[in-house]
C-alpha cells in the first residue's frame, strides 16, 4: 500500500496533527506540507513540500495536473476540504478528505535525543501575527525576574527540528500562542503559553505541563513561573 497525506497549514496546526499522521502510515508512506515542517515529519519515507509538487495549481489552473498523485493507492488530505474545485478536480483518485482543523486525541509527540536539562528559560516572544503577541515590554519584564533567560528568536530558526533538539535543555520555556509554543510541548518542556486574542480551547498547545495563560498580568506570569523555580527570588 502507497499512501500519501496531504496536511498544509501553519508550524501548531501540522504538530497537532502528527499523532494522527503517524497513525496513518502504510507500507510505504510519503508526506507533502509546507516546507518549514518537513524536518518534523520523522516516520515518513518521503516528504516533499506542497508548493513543489503543483498541487496549488490543481482546480484553479484549467487542464493542471499533479502527476505524482496517480502513484498513490490511497491519500489522505487536510488539504482542499473546503475547496470544491479541487475536489471535483481529483475525483477520480483515491483521496479521503478530513477537517482541516480538528483537536487531536493524543497529545503530539516529537522524539529528539537526550539532553541534559539547565537552569534556563527560553522565551519566545513572537508568533505568526501581532495581534497574537502579547506586549513585548511584559516579556522583557519578566525576563528580568528569571534567573537565567535565553531568547528565542525567528531570524536564528534554520531546521525546526535543530530547534526541537534545543528546547529540550530548558527548565521552562515561554511564549505567546505560536507554531513554537506547540513544538515546545510536542518535545516534553514545561511550557507557558499566553493567549491574547485566540482561542485556547482550539489553539492551546496539548501537552502533560502545559500552564495556558488568558491576557495575564505580568505578576501572573511570575506566578505561574515560580512553580518552575525559575525566579530570582522564591
Amino acid at each position: 500500500m502507497r499512501r500519501l497525506l496531504i496536511r498544509p497549514g501553519a508550524i501548531g496546526d501540522v504538530i497537532l496533527s502528527l499523532p494522527a499522521l503517524e497513525a496513518a502510515r502504510a507500507d510505504y508512506t510519503e508526506v507533502w506540507a509546507p516546507r518549514a515542517v518537513l524536518p518534523l515529519i520523522r516516520f515518513a519515507d518521503r516528504t516533499r513540500a506542497i508548493a513543489d509538487t503543483g498541487l496549488d495549481l490543481v482546480g484553479v489552473v484549467e487542464g493542471a495536473k499533479c502527476p505524482a498523485l496517480e502513484s498513490f493507492d490511497s491519500i489522505y488530505s487536510w488539504y482542499g476540504t473546503a475547496r470544491p474545485d479541487f475536489r471535483d478536480a481529483v475525483a477520480h483518485l483515491p483521496f479521503t478528505f478530513f477537517p482541516a482543523q480538528s483537536l487531536p486525541e493524543t497529545p503530539p509527540r516529537i522524539e529528539v535525543p537526550p539532553v541534559e536539562r539547565t537552569d534556563v528559560t527560553i522565551i519566545h516572544p513572537y508568533s505568526s501575527s501581532s495581534d497574537k503577541n502579547w506586549p513585548l515590554e511584559n516579556f522583557h519584564a519578566v525576563a528580568s525576574q528569571i534567573k537565567q533567560v535565553e531568547w528565542c528568536v525567528p531570524d536564528r530558526i534554520d531546521d525546526l527540528y535543530d530547534l526541537a533538539c534545543w528546547i529540550p535543555q530548558a527548565r521552562l520555556y515561554i511564549g505567546n500562542d505560536s507554531g513554537i509554543s506547540h513544538l515546545a510541548a510536542a518535545v516534553g518542556t514545561p511550557v507557558i503559553v499566553i493567549f491574547v486574542s485566540t482561542d485556547p480551547a482550539i489553539w492551546a498547545p496539548r501537552g502533560s505541563d502545559v500552564t495556558v495563560l488568558v491576557k495575564p498580568t505580568v505578576a501572573e506570569v511570575l506566578a505561574a513561573c515560580s512553580k518552575h523555580q525559575v525566579l530570582k527570588h522564591g
